[in-house]
């Protein structure tokens, strides 16, 4: 296979994305998600886009519906880039957003709020909780609990 065989090219992505060719292109030439596999070197040549690529400007694309704007987007990626030392910022995060600001979780305990450069914030899933405090009522108080649930009542004595 040559070399110009492998990668996607801007129809593919575009399809793939849910974009224009207009944006991809845009957003190519300014440098918010460059082709890592073929770059456009003058008239007639193509972009090609890596699997990785596409997954990136896919989270792009989600966090532009999700009402973030572009300016915020490309200042994350930008800290993103910085922060991770690498090409592919989105590899190992999960990125969060209020529409307001851009979180990234780089794992269950860690998650950061990218426009602080590193600032860390902390959420809580209530579920693991409920769950948990289902299960130490069980332990502590078996003979006690008539229900565990949505509501938990104590027996009458």
């Amino acid at each position: 296979m040559k070399e110009q065989d492998i990668g996607y090219r801007a129809p593919q992505v575009c399809s793939l994305v849910g974009i224009t060719y207009r944006q991809l292109d845009y957003w190519a030439r300014t440098g918010l998600i460059k082709p890592s596999v073929q770059a456009a070197q003058g008239s007639g040549t193509q972009r090609r886009y890596s699997f990785t690529d596409i997954v990136q400007l896919k989270v792009v694309k989600r966090l532009l519906d999700a009402g973030m704007s572009l300016k915020k987007i490309r200042s994350a990626m930008s800290i993103l880039r910085e922060q991770l030392a690498s090409n592919n910022p989105l590899n190992d995060v999960t990125l969060l957003s209020d529409g307001a600001t851009i979180f990234a979780a780089h794992s269950a305990d860690e998650v950061v709020d990218v426009f602080q450069k590193g600032q860390g914030v902390f959420g809580i899933a209530v579920g693991p909780v409920q769950e948990e405090l289902e299960g130490e009522i069980h332990k502590l108080f078996p003979d006690e609990v008539a229900s565990v649930g949505n509501i938990t009542e104590a027996k009458a004595n």
